[in-house]
């Protein structure tokens, strides 16, 4: 069965990728780069799952899932930039003033990888942000020249998966992830 990729507006979905597995967690949620530091640093266990849903409730949903038949296997946040820490990010740097969207995490469980979930992700995130009008898709992946990366921190993507989807190196970044220069890759939609 083909993975489809859909925009992430089931919170019981949403949390089978992001969630923790005691409600009391703190995990990222994906939302450390979404909302600013402080909010980021005061939502605590269970308020950050809740601030998570009212977005799936509220929309624009906060990013794509992947689904093999009924079941969520992949999650992809990809928003505006301007409504991301992106958009003050000292690091990355912006290339124009373009209202461009940010796609910055990618993420496959356990028991599904090595399957293209992570490519049909990105295909999905991008159409995605087509169809709300996106110019450009920004994503700012591990440069890794094909070094292992450690799994909890390949979440930014790997600059050959975005290249595959026709991304292309924009700018070089100061951030590093793991040991690895993060860069700038855009894809242009117009």
């Amino acid at each position: 069965m083909p993975i489809e990729v859909r925009p992430a507006s089931d919170f019981a979905d949403v949390r089978t990728l992001l969630g923790p597995k005691s409600p009391a967690a703190n995990v990222c949620w994906c939302l450390s780069y979404r909302i600013p530091s402080k909010l980021n640093n005061e939502l605590r266990g269970p308020a950050r799952g809740a601030y998570v849903a009212e977005l799936c409730r509220t929309g624009p949903p906060p990013g794509v899932l992947a689904y093999d038949g009924d079941e969520p296997v992949g999650w992809a946040a990809v928003a505006p930039r301007a409504e991301t820490s992106f958009a003050r990010n000292r690091k990355i740097p912006h290339v124009d003033d373009l209202p461009v969207w940010s796609l910055w995490c990618v993420r496959v469980r356990p028991g599904h990888r090595k399957k293209g979930i992570s490519h049909a992700l990105i295909a999905g995130a991008v159409e995605y942000a087509r169809s709300q009008g996106a110019p450009v898709v920004e994503a700012y992946p591990l440069d890794n020249r094909d070094a292992k990366v450690d799994l909890t921190m390949a979440y930014a993507g790997l600059r050959k998966n975005f290249e595959r989807a026709g991304f292309v190196h924009a700018a070089d970044t100061t951030s590093v992830l793991a040991g690895h220069p993060r860069i700038l890759m855009r894809l242009d939609l117009r």
